[in-house]
């Protein structure tokens, strides 16, 4: 299905270390691995678990955990019992909570060594993950940039933030840590794609990408988009997580659509809708957007067209594998370039969605 689409080829990875969170595999060729972060209060279990169950059902692989106090380690440890999909302990500042975390059993911890508690604390949390397996991400973060290199760069620069990360991997080496993941964000695009730039040419340690506080959902997904799209491009980038405010659900929409663009994930439904103009006769926009959400998490590529009137309509949707193309107040529902019926305007959505699962449903069978 949808092979007079193109379909672009994925650029060459980056050679890294393989790291093993839960059985899922960063790094080393594997598949770029899509991640995110619960928004919920951890101890609230029910709410948190039903979050991290609508983050898996969008295509999430990794979910992390904001673990602040040992309340939020005690739900920890109830969630973990509650869900298959691993889970990362996001720790700051009490070491305590790292090492309670990985009792909890916590499949990866993320902390910032900067401000973990010292060179001995740090020590005692990098050993223990080291005896447990446990991987480490190392996050460095351009608003936690250490004292001495904020003095010594003056402020947050690109170079700052790699010497930071090499220092920190070399560390943790030390204490006997070798599955590592190292983020370097800031919310600057220009200064985190250079970071990681920076960074991959000096080490072979598996990267998490993402740019730190991108912002709303619009003007977030768009930094993101951009900064992780040229990495990924590069090669750079073996987990993501796409940082908005809001809905973390959308996160992974956004996440899967940069993937899908640079041949880096299996396509799943991709919806291409006109950009509208004065000859529309349908109020396309939402029409689209719910089609797409409502069709979101399908794993077999299949594309869906929704065409605003008659003049690119017809072909565009002939060369999707559903399609629609408008007129006034109703439109033509096309499938494989094939005219199947007229469709009153108010039907669209739904006649695309039934569509879409029909295919959807014929293609699992197939791959049984």
């Amino acid at each position: 299905m949808g092979n007079m689409m193109f379909k672009p080829e994925p650029p060459m990875r980056r050679k890294t270390r393989k790291v093993l969170v839960g059985g899922v595999a960063l790094g080393s060729g594997s598949p770029v691995v899509v991640q995110s972060m619960t928004n919920t209060k951890t101890t609230d279990i029910p709410a948190t678990l039903s979050q991290i169950q609508q983050l898996v059902d969008a295509g999430c692989e990794l979910v992390r955990l904001a673990v602040p106090n040992q309340e939020a380690v005690s739900a920890f440890a109830a969630i973990r019992k509650q869900t298959r999909v691993p889970l990362i302990a996001d720790i700051h500042f009490d070491y305590r909570l790292a090492l309670a975390s990985m009792d909890a059993g916590a499949d990866k911890i993320r902390i910032n060594p900067g401000n973990i508690g010292g060179e001995e604390k740090l020590a005692q949390v990098i050993r223990r993950a080291a005896r447990d397996h446990v991987p480490v991400r190392i996050g460095v973060n351009s608003g936690s940039l250490e004292k001495e290199l904020l003095s010594t760069e003056k402020g947050v620069t690109v170079n700052g933030l790699v010497r930071s990360a090499l220092r920190w991997t070399e560390r943790c080496r030390e204490y006997g840590a070798e599955q590592l993941v190292v983020s370097l964000k800031s919310s600057d695009v220009l200064q985190t794609i250079e970071a990681y730039q920076a960074f991959a040419q000096q080490s072979d340690v598996p990267l998490h990408i993402g740019v730190t506080e991108a912002g709303t959902a619009r003007s977030g997904s768009i930094k993101s988009a951009v900064a992780m799209g040229i990495l990924l491009h590069q090669g750079i980038g073996d987990t993501l997580r796409v940082s908005l405010s809001g809905d973390p659900v959308e996160e992974i929409f956004v996440a899967r659509q940069i993937l899908q663009c640079l041949g880096l994930q299996q396509p799943g439904v991709t919806v291409i809708a006109c950009p509208t103009c004065g000859r529309t006769e349908v109020d396309m926009a939402p029409i689209a957007e719910e089609v797409e959400k409502r069709l979101a998490g399908l794993k077999h590529p299949i594309t869906v067209a929704v065409m605003g009137c008659e003049v690119n309509g017809p072909g565009e949707a002939r060369h999707a594998d559903i399609g629609v193309a408008c007129g006034k107040n109703a439109a033509v529902l096309f499938r494989h370039g094939k005219i199947l019926r007229k469709i009153k305007a108010d039907e669209i959505a739904d006649e695309l969605v039934n569509e879409a699962l029909h295919l959807h449903d014929k293609a699992e069978k197939v791959g049984e």
